[in-house]
């Protein structure tokens, strides 16, 4: 059995309600208000996959969008924690309408306002850039403080649209072979990582960045990661350098036409240093000598290769 769907366009593919129904008809996010982007390749359909269940773990969100349910509260979540609970979020065109205001957070990402990036020199503007930048502005428009949010659920390999092209009971077009769809954990070495550590130097760098990088996620990308590093976390306070993961998951059930609920399961601050240093190193390697062993025992098995049942001639 492969990856199961566990929710679409919001709502769990289980729920018959009119609501849900509805919803799905309308190809529309309802965290967004917008037309799905998720749409397959072949066939163009818009299909709205948000969760996936693998067949021997927990669900997966694999749909950034779906973690800004409920007006974006996990930024919300993140301005409580940066810098107090009384703070109210705006959006860039907001600013001048609320001059002379306390306690304001302008957000910019691509999702709010617009996304803002570092560049990586004065000769080349397409640089780094986190998903959010909450900065906190004085009451004349000046900004005293900000923190970076990166956003991250898990993307899949192979493809999906059988799965759900059998969930609609609809005939895959002329042409479609799906291949097994799995979860991309691989991702958290070769691009997650790798980023946390590239732009947590870059902000670490900053006067105003008091606090540090968050990183946002699913549960089980936040377990992954661990498990990937081969030394402990050591916690740190949020102080410039930082690096704090919140980490989410959802309700396990819901009325049907209702949304499931976000909430977090935890959160841990750590510095970026330290993460490099758990990245790096040897304490969480395997046994000596384990790929000679490996490549060894696949050179016998391309040299004693096993008949195939039935493959025998009859004579």
């Amino acid at each position: 059995m492969g990856l199961l769907i566990t929710e679409t366009f919001g709502y769990a593919t289980s729920d018959t309600s009119e609501i849900a129904l509805t919803q799905r008809e309308s190809e529309v996010c309802p965290f967004l208000n917008k037309t799905c982007w998720k749409r397959f390749r072949n066939g163009g359909r818009v299909n709205g996959t948000c969760v996936v269940k693998p067949p021997t773990s927990e669900e997966v969100i694999v749909c950034p969008d779906r973690l800004y349910a409920e007006n974006f509260g996990i930024l919300r979540d993140v301005v409580v924690e940066a810098f107090g609970p009384s703070m109210k979020l705006i959006g860039p065109t907001e600013i001048n309408d609320t001059q002379g205001a306390k306690n304001r957070i302008v957000v910019f990402g691509k999702r709010w306002g617009k996304e803002l990036r570092v560049p990586k020199s004065g000769q080349n503007a397409n640089g780094y850039a986190a998903d959010w930048i909450l900065a906190r502005l004085s009451e004349s428009g000046e900004v005293e403080e900000f923190v970076p949010v990166e956003v991250q659920t898990m993307d899949t390999t192979g493809s999906y649209q059988g799965e759900w092209y059998k969930m609609n009971n609809l005939r895959l077009p002329t042409g479609s072979e799906p291949t097994d769809p799995s979860i991309n954990w691989e991702n958290v070495n070769k691009r997650i990582i790798p980023q946390l550590l590239t732009k947590g130097n870059v902000f670490g760098r900053e006067s105003m960045c008091r606090k540090g990088l968050f990183f946002v996620c699913p549960a089980p990308v936040y377990k992954k990661l661990i498990e990937r590093l081969g030394a402990k976390l050591s916690p740190w306070r949020m102080r410039s350098g930082a690096l704090t993961f919140r980490w989410y998951d959802l309700v396990p059930t819901s009325a049907p036409g209702k949304i499931r609920s976000l909430r977090c399961q935890g959160q841990f601050t750590t510095t970026v240093e330290n993460l490099k240093e758990a990245f790096n190193s040897t304490l969480n390697l395997p046994s000596m000598g384990v790929m000679s062993t490996t490549i060894q025992k696949a050179v016998d098995k391309a040299r004693n290769p096993k008949k195939k049942k039935g493959s025998g001639r009859v004579g």
